[in-house]
């Protein structure tokens, strides 16, 4: 084991190295215990402490000492995946609730909050922390912990102290304790992206600004990420208060075959932007890739957004339980348990060894053939072939069970032929097609396209601009009809062509190439904002049609030459600003594009940005 270690993973043979007593004695120890006392003292000691600077070092070693210990567990084959991913998740909510109830204490002392048990600093404070993801029970070895952090405006203030500047200055701090790196290293890396509207909100929000938003704008997908939702730091009882108030959001009482139709979109989305090419082995994303986690987890929550109204059995936080009630509810048969719950036991494995090397966030496996070699010797295969076998195997079975899911549900794609608009007068047919296409106010729908083709906006007065979009229109309605929403994304799509400056350049190429109007429509109903940004220079869409697109990303190097050669034509100081500003601008929105489409990983488009 220890020169499988020294092989395989320099971040574990690094904690190894600087203290080799403490490997000794973790190698004699009981793990169970050693954990549970581990967790105790160093939450105790930042408990205790006065500074946050002391908090940060208890937090940040107890957090090395563990991953140290969990990998010896995993590596040594003592613990199971369920057991390896229960002891992450409780050693990041040992940290998240000292490092709020160090704060909460701080806030007290100072005379800002009235805690009604200082003792039990959470306990009434009105300080909210979610745990979101797979923080609900099954963290990652090397994972960001997703939160969405609340407040009660009610919570126990000192006369003159406004809730929101208190408990967002106090989300700031919390989040800066644990991922901030110091020579300790960092404890997690937060990530507080799913509460709502993250654009425009504070990182902390009022419970009832929340739970107007979900009422009033939440989407199938944030249904899908409350599935998982605990309260596990601050106020614990408020948070649970909180998501029993938001339960008729997610759960609804009827089957959701509204969904069903976001469902399929997403599907169609993820099978023709998320590179789900053949199933490969060196460089596969085993998360995002075909066959991957992501795959099961969607198949998984899917059903269990839909049918979780009416069958609380399977509101479940863990997907292998969910996966054995699922099938002793009939609603997925036991070989399709068997298979998905044999592969995601596998891959998360994988997932862990995977992050383990170097303590990174990564789903890739090793591109280069030696790395995989010793990447496979250390998950415990005798070489590429013994692993590759398993890989394939479990990966095929994943994207079969997936590839047949809602197969029966009816399609909302229209034939061209029924689709007609005429200047003076909506088609009565094809207002009947948009309907079944899922837009809800289909006379609108028609009104758009009517006015666009009679030339409304500048851009499309020009009659091959009007030529091109009559052309492309049966198809850009049956992508926006795919969106989540299509008639938000419709919406979009006039807002688009309101701006664009001009439309025949761009009319021809969406007409030249049809991939170009689905990467469009994705964009427009997806990322609004990206539309904007491309509204107003419709050529930077070009970079798009580059054949490499959908490739590796241009490497540093290559960038640099590109540029170079731009400013190089630059007659004057202001010509070179607005040439390094296009280009800025088209990376961004060609990064961008490649997070929408699945291309770039999280950790790829940041090395991108």
């Amino acid at each position: 084991m220890i020169e499988g270690i020294a092989d395989g993973s320099p971040f574990l043979w690094g904690l190894i190295r600087e203290d080799p007593p403490r490997f000794a004695e973790l190698l004699n120890s009981n793990p169970e215990r050693h954990l549970a006392r581990l967790i105790a003292r160093r939450t105790q000691a930042a408990r205790a402490a006065q500074d946050p600077e002391t908090v940060a070092r208890d937090l940040r070693l107890m957090k090395r000492e563990a991953a140290l210990l969990i990998a010896l567990t995993d590596i040594g084959g003592v613990w199971s995946f369920a057991e390896v991913a229960q002891a992450l998740t409780w050693v990041a909510e040992a940290a998240v609730q000292a490092a709020a109830n160090f704060l909460l204490s701080k806030a007290h002392a100072a005379g800002q909050l009235r805690l009604p048990k200082p003792d039990v600093p959470g306990e009434g404070s009105g300080f909210i922390v979610l745990g979101m993801g797979k923080l609900g029970g099954e963290l990652n070895y090397s994972s960001d912990i997703d939160l969405i952090i609340l407040f009660n405006p009610k919570a126990p203030l000192a006369e003159g102290v406004e809730p929101s500047p208190l408990f967002v200055k106090l989300t700031r701090d919390f989040v800066r304790l644990l991922q901030e790196r110091t020579s300790d290293g960092y404890v997690f890396r937060v990530d507080l992206r799913l509460r709502p509207d993250p654009g425009s909100t504070q990182v902390a929000i009022g419970t009832d600004a929340a739970l107007a938003y979900y009422e009033r704008s939440g989407q199938t997908w944030e249904r899908a990420v409350f599935i998982k939702a605990r309260s596990i730091a601050g106020d614990i009882v408020a948070g649970e208060n909180f998501l029993r108030d938001l339960a008729p959001f997610v759960w609804r009482r009827y089957l959701d075959h509204a969904a069903i139709a976001e469902i399929q979109a997403m599907k169609r989305q993820i099978h023709a932007f998320r590179g789900h090419g053949e199933i490969a082995v060196e460089g596969h994303n085993i998360k995002l890739g075909r066959g991957g986690i992501r795959e099961i987890e969607f198949f998984v929550q899917t059903q269990q957004l839909i049918a979780g109204g009416r069958a609380p059995e399977l509101r479940g936080r863990k997907t292998l339980a969910v996966l054995d009630a699922l099938a002793a509810g009939g609603w997925i048969d036991a070989k399709a348990r068997d298979e998905l719950s044999a592969a995601y036991v596998f891959l998360r494995e994988v997932e862990h060894r995977l992050q383990m090397v170097a303590d990174e966030q990564t789903h890739s496996l090793p591109q280069d053939p030696d790395a995989l070699v010793r990447f496979a010797r250390f998950l415990g295969c005798r070489g590429r072939a013994d692993f590759a076998a398993l890989l394939e195997g479990h990966l095929g079975h994943v994207q079969s069970h997936y590839s047949h899911l809602f197969e029966d549900a009816p399609r909302h794609a229209p034939e061209a032929s029924q689709l007609a608009f005429p200047p003076d007068k909506d088609d009565r047919e094809t207002l009947d097609t948009l309907a079944t296409m899922g837009f809800r106010d289909p006379v609108a729908a028609s009104a758009f396209v009517r006015g666009w083709l009679a030339g409304r906006y500048r851009s499309l007065k020009p009659e091959a601009a009007r030529a091109d979009l009559a052309a492309i229109a049966p198809s850009l309605l049956a992508d926006l009809a795919r969106s989540g929403d299509p008639d938000v994304a419709l919406i979009a799509c006039d807002r688009f062509f309101s701006e664009v400056p001009g439309g025949e350049r761009l009319l021809a190429a969406l007409r030249t190439h049809p991939d170009l109007v689905r990467l469009l429509t994705l964009i427009l109903g997806t990322a609004p904002r990206l539309g904007d940004i491309v509204a107003r220079s419709p050529s930077l869409l070009d970079g798009l049609l580059d054949p490499g697109f959908f490739g590796a990303s241009p490497s540093e190097e290559t960038l640099t030459a590109r540029l170079d050669a731009s400013l190089s034509a630059a007659e004057n100081e202001e010509q070179l600003f607005d040439r390094a500003r296009r280009f800025g601008r088209e990376q961004m929105v060609l990064i961008g594009v490649r997070i929408l489409s699945g291309v770039l990983s999280a950790g790829q488009a940041g090395e991108a940005y």
